[in-house]
Formats: structure tokens, C-alpha cells, sequence
């Protein structure tokens, strides 16, 4: 690949990483005063985050069913007010437990 290529390339990616940054801050002058749209914003951030987090969280296991019981337990956990080393820790050994229980009566993986 030529420099100029590379430089190309970087601009764009430049470009595309602050336009979204600055695009709001050029449209909406004016501070929100619809309350439908403030609370739809106040969720946005859950949503991506849930998006992004939740496939992982399924496919990282070796078993689909220990993922799912670790994510249980995880939001279980969550619900409870548990601290977040308690709901890291309950949920790692609960796929633990099911993955040894899983191998133990020879589901496949």
C-alpha cells in the first residue's frame, strides 16, 4: 500500500470517527425540551451496551447452556444489589458448575 493510500485512509477514518461527535452539537443548538425524546436518549446508552455485550456473553462458553445460566445468574445477582466482584464471581462459577455437570453426563459440547 503507497502513502497516499494510508493518508486517504486515515483521513476518512478521522472523519467518520468525529462527525458523529460533532453533527449534534452543530444540529441541536438548542437544549431538548421534548420529554419523550430525553428519555429515549436517556436509553440509548443501555441499548448499546446490552448490544453489544449480549452476543458475547452466549457465545463465550463452551456450551450455550452454561452461558445462559451464567447470565442468569449474573442478572439474578444483578437484581439483588449484589456488588459487581460478587455477580462476576457467582456467575463464573455457576458456568463452571454447569459445564462440569454438562461433561459429566456426556452432553455434547
Amino acid at each position: 500500500m503507497n502513502y497516499p493510500k494510508i493518508l486517504t485512509a486515515v483521513a476518512i477514518m478521522a472523519l467518520v470517527t468525529y462527525l458523529p461527535r460533532v453533527l449534534p452539537l452543530a444540529v441541536f443548538r438548542k437544549k431538548i425540551q421534548n420529554r419523550f425524546i430525553k428519555s429515549f436518549l436517556a436509553y440509548v446508552p443501555f441499548a448499546v451496551l446490552a448490544a453489544m455485550t449480549l452476543p458475547e456473553i452466549l457465545y463465550s462458553t463452551a456450551c450455550l447452556w452454561s452461558a445462559i445460566a451464567g447470565l442468569a445468574t449474573a442478572l439474578v445477582l444483578s437484581y439483588f444489589n449484589r456488588g459487581l466482584l460478587t455477580v462476576a464471581l457467582g456467575s463464573v462459577g455457576v458456568v463452571f458448575i454447569t459445564e462440569t455437570i454438562l461433561k459429566l453426563c456426556g452432553v455434547p459440547m
